[in-house]
């Protein structure tokens, strides 16, 4: 069953949906969330919490996907939304939570000098970016799913294209950041970057490993709506598992195996003198630690 556009049948999928292939992706991003949830819940990293949301939303995805996958070609089209929805979503979920970890490696170096954007704002920032993001591309989602004529399906298309668009223009902005306060950081170290017991540019190359993936997946995805629905991108299923499915899935799980949990800064990572207080210099050791040296 497919909606109908000017008197015209609207074709949900230009291709037979895979079932095996759904089923695996449901797998990997079940087992991947679910570890994530565990992750979260030991080490009450919060922060990471739109990352859950987001691996639930791939999940979810792909279970829709897979029901659609049985009726071919007599598609309903509840599961197709839901599928078009969560799939499309899920990244700028993902999103949020990385630009929490750039954030927190910031102040976990006592590198804030070194950031063009301070610490504090820069969480803020790129989250206003992926919330505008985030319903432009839900709004388009929905009018695609609803869309009565052409134009409308065409003007679905476009919101979301543009939704995506500013997923790109802030997650390129969001890699000069970091790389610049990187090569800041390197030229001149902080103390504490020098001493923290934290790997945080293993950290840092992670954020460019997975920020290059959600570019990849938004560039992917803008070039399927300018192509449109006949173009070979959409009329191909093995192009959504190669530079959606499986980049999204790579991600989440370099996150599990990397888990940003150690960047959160310890109660005596955080205990300065007055004099160096914001500074960026050395940090004293907690006076109970004092006291037992001497």
């Amino acid at each position: 069953m497919a909606p109908t556009a000017g008197g015209e049948t609207y074709i949900l999928y230009r291709y037979n949906p895979s079932f095996a292939a759904a089923v695996i992706f449901i797998v990997l991003f079940g087992l991947s969330t679910l570890l994530h949830m565990v992750q979260l819940g030991l080490r009450r990293t919060w922060y990471f919490i739109p990352f859950v949301i987001g691996g639930i939303f791939e999940t979810i995805g792909y279970a829709a996907r897979a029901v659609n996958s049985k009726q071919s070609p007599n598609w309903s089209t509840t599961p197709y939304a839901i599928q078009s929805l969560m799939v499309l979503l899920a990244p700028t979920l993902f999103a949020a939570s990385i630009y929490m970890v750039l954030a927190r490696i910031i102040k976990l170096t006592d590198g804030e000098s070194h950031s063009i954007i301070k610490a504090r704002f820069l969480t803020a920032t790129f989250v206003t970016g992926d919330v505008l993001s985030f319903l432009a591309q839900s709004a388009g989602g929905g009018m695609l799913v609803q869309a009565k004529t052409p134009d409308k399906l065409k003007l679905g298309q476009n919101v979301i294209t543009g939704g995506l668009g500013i997923q790109v223009l802030f997650f390129g902005f969001f890699i000069i950041v970091a790389a610049i306060f990187h090569m800041r950081i390197r030229a001149a170290p902080s103390l504490r970057s020098q001493t923290v017991d934290v790997p945080w540019q293993q950290y840092l190359i992670i954020l460019y490993v997975a920020s290059t993936f959600i570019m990849i997946r938004s560039v992917f995805r803008i070039a399927e709506y300018v192509m449109g629905s006949d173009g070979l991108l959409l009329s191909h299923e093995i192009y959504l598992y190669i530079f959606d499915a499986t980049l999204m899935f790579l991600m989440s799980a370099v996150f599990n195996v990397r888990h940003p949990c150690h960047i959160i800064p310890n109660k005596h990572d955080v205990i300065r003198d007055p004099e160096s207080q914001g500074s960026g210099f050395e940090l004293t050791e907690p006076a109970t630690a004092h006291h037992r040296k001497h």
